[in-house]
């Protein structure tokens, strides 16, 4: 009875599968650890700075199980567990939740130039907020009730009107995209001051919408809004295999199998769910769906299964990071987070621009 030696695997075989394994893990841990730092940095910055060691003990006695001595005042740990750390995890979840909604709206559309923001969802959530805040219906406060249900309905009609008035025929025109986007972003924005002037006090909690905040965060917020997020982003994962066919041209992605229209409006319905639930959140917070999901994919490549997780974690680190910024810049007076994220989304826009017409995309 003769047994075969099992032949060893080549040294190459084995090197190469160790590269694509670093090759797609490395750029996640990399974003954690990024992820990771700021949201220390986060923890740690305010009126009351307080040491990044002290800020990680009081979160982590929370824990089950965990207990850390920590000399310290106890109004810090009321201002990191009750203050800071909700708005610090409102903050990651809105920021990846657009960055994640923005790389879904630029896959379905083969745009660069498109996100929430430019193509009219985000202003037409917002219409669609404000309409609940000052209508009869309950809206428990404005902590969220009928909110996220007519913010995603504003978010729809948007976005069905930009891509109405950019078709023509089976073809979608960009430049009429975002043209049609910018139009009824301003008819909603317009709706949406209108309602603010002539709404009283009830339509006060409108200002937050329109230049975005994090200072009302809290953990209700939160709890109520991630099942939203969850699941359109569940829904948008499924998708990425088509979303990388759908790159290539609707045509060629019908003969592999795709039925393109149907996952179109699926991943849009999806990605409109998460941008509504996230202004319902947060407020109108433009060009974070811009600007994150483009620059991963100019340092990560347009794979949309890798891409999409990336883009979520970058999103989080840049909203985040921005927050914090947006308190301290000019302390103790604290800047709508809004303004922030415009003064830098915007010139990266112009410069999108620009690089388009030299025939940069």
């Amino acid at each position: 009875m003769s047994v075969e030696a099992p032949q060893a695997r080549p040294l190459g075989a084995s090197a190469g599968a160790g590269r694509r394994a670093l090759a797609s893990t490395g750029p996640i841990a990399v974003c954690t650890l990024l992820l990771v730092g700021v949201a220390v940095l986060s923890l740690t910055q305010g009126a009351a700075s307080i040491p990044a060691g002290t800020a990680v003990a009081f979160v982590l006695n929370r824990l089950p199980f965990v207990h850390i001595a920590v000399d310290a005042p106890a109004s810090w740990e009321t201002i990191v567990v009750d203050v800071r750390l909700p708005r610090l995890l409102v903050a990651g979840v809105v920021g990846a939740s657009l960055a994640y909604s923005g790389a879904a709206y630029q896959g379905v559309f083969r745009n660069p130039l498109a996100d929430p923001y430019l193509i009219g969802v985000a202003s037409g959530a917002a219409l669609g907020a404000s309409i609940a805040i000052v209508s009869p219906l309950e809206s428990s406060s404005y902590e969220f009730g009928w909110v996220p249900l007519l913010a995603f309905a504003g978010a729809a009609v948007a976005v069905l009107l930009a891509y109405g008035f950019a078709q023509s025929g089976r073809t979608v025109s960009n430049t009429a995209l975002i043209l049609a986007g910018v139009a009824i972003s301003s008819v909603a924005s317009a709706i949406t001051s209108f309602i603010l002037l002539t709404g009283g006090d009830r339509a006060q909690p409108i200002l937050s919408f329109l230049f975005g905040s994090f200072n009302t965060a809290t953990w209700a917020r939160l709890t109520v809004g991630t099942p939203y997020l969850l699941a359109g982003a569940a829904v948008i994962a499924l998708h990425a295999r088509v979303l990388n066919v759908l790159q290539l041209d609707e045509e060629q992605a019908a003969q592999l199998g795709v039925d393109v229209t149907r996952s179109k409006l699926i991943v849009l319905g999806a990605a409109s769910l998460i941008a509504a639930t996230a202004v319902a959140m947060a407020g109108v917070i433009g060009f974070v769906g811009l600007v994150v999901p483009h620059v991963t994919r100019m340092v990560f490549g347009g794979d949309y299964r890798r891409l999409l997780p990336l883009a979520a974690l970058l999103g989080a680190s840049f909203l985040i990071g921005t927050d914090v910024l947006a308190r301290t810049l000019l302390r103790p007076q604290e800047v709508p987070v809004g303004i922030v994220t415009a003064m830098v989304g915007g010139p990266f826009f112009l410069y999108l621009l620009r690089v388009r017409r030299l025939g940069g995309f």
